[in-house]
């Protein structure tokens, strides 16, 4: 019985190709919970594909059904040894964004893994069949190395609506809170900062969508009769946009913008660089704030950005003036943000500025920021176990750079988080072609396998360390 033997167990698991039939199984369930026909899939995958799974390790369970009418449903299970020893929550998802199978690529498709090279293509290989299936089979692996004992509690929640938001999923929580107590939160989702380097980060950036919208008549008007006598729409909102944030994509209103940027944030970040791969956009290195690096601006401050603009036809444009113009915006932000007032902030500058007449309405369901303190000892253990596994440093981020409902877990639940991510940026997630990275997953069983017999061997102190 080793931590060496654990290891072992888990590379095995990929190497005789277990974690590839396992994933086939679950890619091909068409869980997409932005279809309106998805519901009966979406429990499917939970009884069909996880019960067993974690009956077998000796979990109990139940199925939640979601407090909101017609939304996805939730698993909660658990394995308690011994209810003085360490417990462990874990999260996944095992919903996914729609198939779009006519725009993958020839040879590849949605519902089936399709192998090529290093890559495993399929929806749901990184977001986040592959990730929680990982995460499990570590379990599983680790218990055949103790004996059939794990030497610490596991409780798991899975839901079936994060990709529309994880409605019901903050309820959820907070009826269930007792049955979610756990010391520690370690789960998987997100990429990690490159393919190549293995990553831990301890929250993630909030997420606002607002709408900005002007009408000012009922239909166009002949742009030859009337032009240069009737307000344009379209001209104005982009000049309210423009009064917001810079040609160079620098925020405007202070009211937007963090605090600061903590000595401790910008410390853990000094190791940490974004792009550069070979599907990796180009990074403009004069976007964003001014002052900052482009991996401070990019998990240490806040991102303004507009997601769609309208105004007129324009997939048939005609000479008349438009009688309204849209805006979908979104604005990312950090922990230290005055969150809690963004639209206050917005409607406020709006109407200094005599952009009374923009309507601007929130919209969707809003992440908050969240980010546990890199010099936690549940983080020190999280890194020195990943490093004890793979031989180098991982990656510290403070926070992710996209958004995860991690405020139910961090907020609701009072968890420290450790987000162990498996995937890598460029896996096309959300997009036709996403992939898993077979070299990654087989290391990412690794790391898993690693942290949950270190959590056995020293979970205990680090809790009495963190209560101290």
């Amino acid at each position: 019985m080793s931590r060496t033997r654990a290891i072992d167990l888990a590379t095995s698991y990929f190497d005789d190709g277990q974690f590839m039939r396992v994933l086939d199984q679950r890619v091909a369930q068409r869980t997409e919970s932005q279809s309106a026909t998805s519901l009966p899939a979406l429990y499917a995958y939970l009884t069909e594909q996880i019960v067993p799974e974690l009956e077998a390790l000796g979990f109990t369970w139940q199925i939640v059904d979601n407090p909101l009418p017609g939304k996805s449903p939730f698993l909660i299970a658990e394995r308690i040894e011994d209810p003085a020893a360490p417990t462990v929550l874990t999260y996944g998802h095992g919903d996914v964004v729609l198939g779009y199978a006519e725009q993958w690529r020839t040879g590849c498709e949605p519902w089936k893994i399709v192998v090529e090279g290093d890559r495993w293509y399929g929806r749901g290989t990184a977001d986040n069949k592959g990730q929680h299936t990982i995460n499990i089979a570590a379990l599983a692996q680790v218990l055949e190395a103790r004996g059939g004992t794990l030497g610490f509690n596991v409780k798991v929640i899975l839901e079936m609506g994060e990709e529309t938001g994880s409605p019901g999923l903050a309820a959820v929580c907070a009826q269930h809170r007792d049955a979610l107590k756990a010391d520690v939160f370690i789960a998987s989702d997100g990429p990690r900062v490159s393919a190549s380097r293995p990553t831990l980060f301890l929250g993630s950036r909030g997420n606002l969508n607002f709408t900005m919208k002007l009408q000012l008549r009922d239909g166009a008007h002949h742009s030859g009769n009337w032009g240069g006598l009737l307000r344009s729409p379209g001209i104005r909102l982009a000049n309210a946009i423009a009064s917001m944030v810079d040609e160079r994509g620098r925020i405007l209103v202070k009211g937007l913008l963090p605090e600061s940027l903590p000595a401790s944030v910008r410390d853990a970040l000094t190791s940490i660089e974004v792009g550069g791969g070979p599907n990796d956009p180009e990074v403009d290195p004069q976007w964003g704030e001014p002052g900052l690096t482009p991996v401070e601006r990019l998990f240490g401050w806040n991102a303004l950005e507009v997601l769609a603009f309208k105004t007129g036809n324009p997939d048939a444009p005609i000479n008349a003036i438009p009688g309204y113009a849209f805006a979908a915006c979104q604005l990312r932000y950090v922990v230290g943000s005055d969150s809690e007032n963004f639209l206050r902030h917005v409607r406020e500058h709006l109407d200094a500025l005599g952009y009374s007449d923009i309507d601007v309405t929130e919209n969707g369901t809003r992440m908050h920021a969240t980010r546990l303190d890199p010099d936690d000892p549940w983080v020190r253990w999280g890194m020195a176990s990943i490093e004890a596994t793979v031989g180098e440093s991982p990656a510290l981020l403070p926070n992710l750079g996209g958004s995860l409902p991690n405020d139910v877990f961090a907020q609701t639940l009072g968890l420290p988080t450790l987000w162990v991510p498996h995937s890598y940026p460029a896996c096309s997630q959300h997009a036709p072609d996403e992939h898993l990275l077979g070299s990654v997953a087989r290391q990412a069983l690794q790391i898993m396998a690693g942290l949950f017999w270190d959590l056995a061997e020293q979970g205990a102190e680090i809790r009495t360390r963190r209560a101290a």
